[in-house]
């Protein structure tokens, strides 16, 4: 076990050191006008950490959306590929990875964000259950604040370190985590049956790639729901706002820059439209005008040559045979 425990302290360090600077830059700023020993310090600093950690991870989701379409696109080649080696699955399977590579995406691209996040989860749990148990230390965090973290609580008699399995007769502190959980869960499933429902083509919705977004769509929720009646009040403030944020910022997304002949495409070309007639333009003369631009260029139309009669034909046929002669004649005249 020292082996395992060596390693883990090893990718754990960094982790705690981070998130603590963070929680703590966030603390003391919440402590101009708060208590700094109450739990709606502490607790804000937890959301302040959600917001910076889901920033960073901003370029990600570009990423991630970049990817999520170009699966989409590829669909159609991928249900040519079943069609062709639907027999060999082993074929099939190299066949499907290459057309990946050459699109430049990922079946699991879409869990990038989630699985970067564990690590950060898990830190915060850690340093939220030790400094509550044992005061210990973590990262910048001393021992006086992990003490104060530690048994922080919000409106005078949740403790932030708590949970639904372990609050024992405290009914708030048993309600409050039932509202979190089931928050963190609805939002789980928002989030995924939003993309799904919106910013997915009517012919990507059948195959291998809407089987897996299916899966996350009910496997998801289904997981967070069930753990986290174990996870301590703070944990469940983190992960509830960072699914909050990435609700509303795929909304903008699909809202704003939306996939190529999905609803949410159409219902943004009607309002594009709408607001063209609004301004008093012309939506049909700047659709006609566009498609003129994209339209290539015809090539130029060939001319036939005249018809000749069988005199002409013969007299021309003689001219070339007799360059010399017509030489001459030119001469003469």
């Amino acid at each position: 076990m020292g082996i395992f425990s060596d390693i883990g302290g090893f990718i754990m360090t960094p982790l705690y050191y981070a998130i603590s600077a963070i929680m703590l830059g966030w603390h003391w700023l919440f402590s101009r006008f708060l208590d700094p020993a109450g739990g709606a310090s502490w607790a804000l600093s937890i959301i302040g950490l959600t917001l910076v950690i889901r920033m960073l991870l901003i370029p990600l989701f570009v990423k991630q959306i970049k990817s999520q379409r170009n699966m989409q696109l590829i669909q159609p080649k991928v249900r040519e590929l079943q069609k062709k080696y639907g027999h060999d699955r082993q074929r099939l399977g190299e066949e499907t990875m290459k057309l990946y590579r050459e699109a430049g995406t990922n079946p699991f691209a879409s869990c990038l964000p989630l699985l970067l996040q564990m690590p950060i989860f898990f830190a915060l749990f850690r340093l939220l259950d030790q400094a509550a148990k044992k005061g210990k230390a973590h990262g910048f965090l001393n021992e006086d604040l992990a003490h104060k973290f530690g048994q922080s609580k919000v409106f005078g008699e949740i403790p932030l370190s708590e949970s639904f399995l372990g609050a024992g007769d405290n009914h708030v502190v048993r309600i409050v985590a039932i509202v979190l959980v089931l928050a963190m869960t609805a939002t789980t499933f928002t989030t995924q049956r939003q993309l799904m429902s919106k910013n997915m083509p009517a012919d990507a919705l059948s195959g291998p790639y809407a089987r897996q977004q299916k899966l996350l769509l009910y496997v998801l929720p289904l997981v967070f729901g069930v753990g986290g009646i174990a996870f301590p009040i703070g944990v469940l403030l983190y992960w509830t706002t960072s699914n909050l944020w990435t609700m509303g910022q795929q909304f903008y997304v699909i809202r704003n820059n939306p996939a190529p002949g999905t609803p949410a495409f159409k219902a943004k070309q009607e309002r594009d439209r709408k607001k063209a007639i609004d301004r008093g333009e012309d939506p049909e003369a700047i659709e006609g005008a566009v498609a003129l631009e994209k339209e290539e260029p015809r090539p130029a139309t060939r001319q036939q040559p005249k018809r000749l009669s069988k005199a002409e034909r013969k007299k021309a046929a003689g001219q070339q045979n007799n360059p010399q002669q017509n030489k001459k004649q030119g001469g003469a005249r």
